[in-house]
């Protein structure tokens, strides 16, 4: 029976069998077939219809992007108002005064001017020469835009703009750096650790990348411990930090006894404090811009350089026309993460100096930090606003920089 060729007919016989017409298989005049295949159809077409793109979508990817977007709008929203608020504790509740720019002006032009900008003077003959040479460049590489052709009316107005603001941020930092009686604040501070710490983190790490792609004894062991740092929290690399340039006690003591600097103290000058926050940053964040080169220089080719030297180039022309040129698209990607990670600089300064001595080691995030701390909420939320518009800003501009080198080199 089993291999026969006849189908198994397990329809019963009679009025209701074979030749009946069940209900379900009735015709229907109106949908041109029968009623059984008009269910059928319409159980498919619901099914097919929940395995489709769009209910996956539904069902996995909305409810987590609802769930992000919530997480991320609410802090935004909430210390946006903090930022145009008065936040006062009362018995029982909490009152909440809008104050309008107040937070703002307070840091900008009162009170707080001084300890967010600094104090401003008049440059020394050095300081002039700096910013003149800062404007002209601006000028020049706004002329030449101008006599390109090639950018838009729009594009003109917004290389102006940030030529105007590249010139007046030159003129605050000459004016607090470089000059008789004037003292940086958080703003200038903030862009000394950025972009001082950006460029010792990459010469380091791009000459410790090339040293470990050379065929030398080891070198795989070193790539391990060059990336040691990394795996240390902040706090901890804060930590170490401050107890090695420790002049009185700790490890290294005796080396400092030997070289006379005993009885010294570096957190009481404001230039090497500065130095010595500037150094555990790079300790820890050399590594990453490490491995990232050493990954886009494992990915070059190595028959074109070694033509080059083949065709009597030099190694130094070599690594400039070949080995930069090739790691130009990372290196652009390296120093826009680190620019951004910069700016929110707090464990290092909040660890080894607390600030000081007096404010001249701090940076914007720890300035909204230590407010915070002291209830000074809404003055805390404006800080961290000033710094995501400073961020913004430098960001854009630096893109819009490299943005036309890179897409040059590459093609």
């Amino acid at each position: 029976m089993a291999s026969s060729d006849r189908s198994i007919d397990l329809e019963p016989e009679g009025p209701a069998g074979r030749g009946a017409t069940r209900d379900t298989d009735r015709e229907d005049p109106a949908d041109g077939g029968t009623l059984g295949t008009r269910l059928t159809r319409r159980a498919g077409s619901s099914l097919g219809a929940w395995r489709s793109d769009g209910a996956a979508r539904w069902l996995f990817i909305w409810p987590a992007v609802l769930v992000i977007l919530c997480l991320s709008i609410f802090p935004l929203a909430a210390s946006l108002t903090l930022a145009f608020s008065r936040l006062v504790f009362q018995r029982g509740r909490v009152d909440i005064d809008f104050v309008g720019f107040t937070n703002f002006e307070i840091l900008l032009f009162g009170t707080e001017r001084s300890h967010l900008i600094g104090i401003v003077r008049t440059p020394t003959p050095l300081g002039w020469a700096i910013l003149a040479v800062g404007a002209v460049l601006t000028a020049w590489l706004f002329f030449r835009s101008v006599r390109s052709g090639r950018v838009r009316r729009l594009g003109l107005l917004l290389r102006l703009a940030g030529g105007l603001l590249f010139v007046g941020l030159l003129w605050l930092v000459v004016g607090t750096l470089a000059a008789e009686g004037g003292r940086p604040g958080a703003l200038i501070v903030t862009f000394i650790y950025v972009f001082a710490g950006i460029a010792i983190q990459y010469v380091l790490g791009l000459g410790l990348a090339l040293l470990a792609v050379q065929p030398l004894w080891g070198r795989r062991f070193f790539r391990i411990v060059f990336l040691l740092p990394l795996t240390i929290t902040p706090i901890g690399v804060g930590y170490m930090l401050r107890m090695m340039t420790d002049t009185s006690k700790g490890p290294i003591e005796p080396v400092w006894a030997a070289l006379g600097l005993s009885q010294f103290t570096w957190v009481n000058d404001p230039w090497l404090a500065r130095l010595v926050i500037l150094i555990g940053d790079a300790w820890q964040w050399t590594p990453f811009v490490f491995i990232v080169l050493l990954a886009a220089l494992e990915g070059l080719d190595q028959e074109v350089r070694e033509a080059a030297l083949v065709d009597g180039a030099s190694r130094f022309r070599s690594f400039i026309h070949i080995t930069l040129p090739a790691v130009l698209p990372v290196t652009t990607t390296i120093i826009l993460i680190r620019l951004i990670e910069g700016f929110k600089i707090v464990d290092m300064p909040n660890i080894l100096t607390g600030g000081g001595p007096g404010t001249a080691t701090q940076s914007l995030s720890l300035q909204a930090y230590l407010d915070w701390n002291k209830g000074n909420f809404g003055r805390s939320a404006a800080i961290a606003y000033l710094l995501l518009i400073v961020v913004t800003i430098v960001a854009t501009a630096y893109v819009s920089l490299i943005r036309r080198p890179v897409a040059r080199e590459t093609t």
